[in-house]
């Protein structure tokens, strides 16, 4: 697998492989890839490491889901801290939490975001679509949200902060239509946002 690497006003060059941090870095360089907050030292050996965000919602129900219904929809229902501002996850809750950094990419460049294995090990699932789209986010930075669910039996009390995930980064050479353009995208969220799967479904 190759990627293509601007180098700013000398063309293009070719390089193998997943970016790998120098990668990473030299992206952040150039523009291809937005970061905020960023912090050097969260740039993995082939992924860059992000953060859980300072809100959280868990999803109430009160009936059946009907996904092309939203008015059927889970409740976002915020959830505070502690006394010591952890996020308490009940067993078998659901709780959605955005990325403490807003990220942006170009077009030649897509993510994959999966939890890590310290979280996994302890029985605490982080997961999201998985695919972040060229393009996402590439105006304004935008977050990612985190579906979270402990599988334990008791509270599970996470970190706001603290490293979370990790979003591996391909090339791309560029889609004629970038994910920003599409209808009912996520791309410019900058806080957790409600399933917009209703409008999909009803173009149908």
């Amino acid at each position: 697998m190759n990627f293509v690497e601007p180098t700013g006003r000398g063309g293009q060059r070719t390089r193998p492989g997943v970016l790998t941090d120098r990668d990473i870095r030299r992206a952040l360089g150039t523009g291809e890839l937005r970061v905020d907050p960023f912090d050097a030292g969260l740039v993995r050996p082939a992924a860059l490491s992000l953060r859980l965000g300072y809100e959280a919602f868990t999803l109430v129900t009160t009936g059946p889901v009907d996904v092309a219904d939203r008015s059927t929809h889970p409740e976002l229902v915020p959830k505070e801290p502690d006394g010591q501002g952890r996020l308490t996850v009940e067993p078998g809750e659901v709780v959605l939490a955005p990325t403490l950094e807003k990220i942006g990419l170009a077009g030649t460049l897509a993510g994959l975001v999966d939890g890590t294995s310290d979280y996994a090990r302890l029985g605490i699932g982080v997961v999201l679509c998985g695919q972040v789209s060229p393009g996402f986010g590439h105006e304004t930075g935008a977050v990612l949200t985190l579906e979270i669910v402990n599988h334990l039996r008791h509270p599970v009390l996470l970190y706001p902060g603290a490293r979370i995930c990790n979003l591996m980064l391909f090339a791309s050479t560029g889609s004629e239509l970038p994910y920003g353009t599409m209808p009912h995208n996520y791309s410019s969220d900058h806080a957790v946002v409600a399933s917009r799967l209703a409008d999909h479904v009803r173009q149908r």
